[in-house]
């Protein structure tokens, strides 16, 4: 029986059975996903099917799926390595690996740029694709050429690619009441709306990344000592199993408390992509420019630092290793402390 699953506006079908190797593959629409996937097991009824070489991008991308997923090393949904191919899928998957272009890699740098994708995004897209290619190729004796490496030049000369630098953008107390009073307004279109108020109130006090805030369940949460537990968080030495207590500033925990309980587990109980969608949405509807939902990470920060927090303190909350990681999130506004010295 075959499987057909919505992705990102288009569909995939995938065809399995015993003895017979998964194959699967992208298509604009239902009925061809359909028509294809029947076609695939009538073939394999008959014993004429006869298995192709992995020639699309969509085709590469699950062929390292399932070699990551073969050697130990699977992807998790909730990774953010997971997104970055289906956000690579989306945009290139219906283009053939072996003749992939350097004129198609500009084309997807810049519709990622129109959704509101920076520089150094944009990078570890395409450092992504590179690495998938180049493994996916080696493991299955695919002729794929290095088309990243020759994209590269013109991406960075294009401006679309680059470092990822300091971010000094912090939204303003405006920006976010205007947001939050957007999400109210539709929040009779998804759950999701009506729970963005609350999210940004805890993200800009909590400083958690969209994943560890979408990832947090109820048992985590450990009201008496106002702490909640963040598994797996980011680190660049550790992949896995680097679980931290944060503290759960402010009037976070009773933000979290007032969530209604579903038969899921997670306390916001939402895809990564889609809060980013409906981040955009707002952002351009509201003509706010260049804010990203990561900017309220940075925003936590600096209010703590603001509010005199050490950075010892800060660190706690935040998950730096160091005080060095943490000063590219530090955006202080000049004239706070000018004021801070008159007192």
């Amino acid at each position: 029986m075959a499987t057909i699953i919505k992705q990102r506006g288009k569909w995939r079908a995938q065809v399995r059975r015993v003895g017979e190797k998964s194959i699967s593959r992208t298509f604009p629409s239902k009925t061809e996903a359909v028509a294809w996937a029947r076609q695939i097991e009538a073939a394999m009824d008959a014993g004429t099917h006869r298995p192709r070489a992995v020639v699309t991008v969509a085709e590469v991308i699950q062929a390292y799926r399932e070699l990551r997923e073969r050697s130990g090393r699977p992807i998790a949904d909730t990774a953010n390595e997971h997104y970055q191919l289906r956000i690579l899928d989306a945009g290139l998957g219906q283009k053939r690996a072996e003749a992939l272009t350097v004129a198609d890699l500009v084309k997807y740098a810049q519709g990622r740029r129109a959704e509101g994708a920076g520089p150094y995004t944009i990078n570890t897209d395409v450092g992504r694709l590179g690495t998938v290619l180049r493994h996916t190729a080696a493991a299955l004796g695919l002729a794929v050429p290095d088309v990243v490496g020759a994209a590269r030049p013109t991406l960075h000369h294009l401006g679309l690619i680059g470092g990822g630098g300091k971010r000094a953008r912090r939204p303003t107390d405006d920006e976010l009441d205007r947001i939050s009073e957007y999400a109210r307004q539709a929040a009779h279109r998804s759950a999701l709306w009506a729970a963005m108020p609350d999210m940004i109130d805890v993200a800009v006090q909590t400083a958690l990344r969209r994943g560890e805030l979408l990832r947090i369940r109820w048992e985590d949460v450990d009201a008496a000592r106002r702490l909640v537990l963040v598994r797996d968080r980011k680190d660049p030495r550790h992949k896995d199993g680097n679980d931290q207590r944060v503290p759960l500033v402010g009037d976070a925990l009773e933000v979290i408390q007032r969530q209604p309980r579903g038969t899921r587990p997670e306390i916001f109980p939402f895809g990564e992509a889609l809060l980013s969608k409906y981040w955009l949405e707002a952002c351009r509807a509201l003509s706010i420019p260049d804010l990203h939902w990561h900017d309220l990470r940075h925003e936590a920060a600096s209010r703590l630092i603001e509010a005199g927090w050490s950075a010892h303190e800060v660190r706690v909350v935040t998950g730096h290793a160091s005080s060095q990681h943490l000063d590219r999130y530090i955006n202080l506004d000049p004239a706070d402390v000018a004021q801070k010295a008159v007192k």
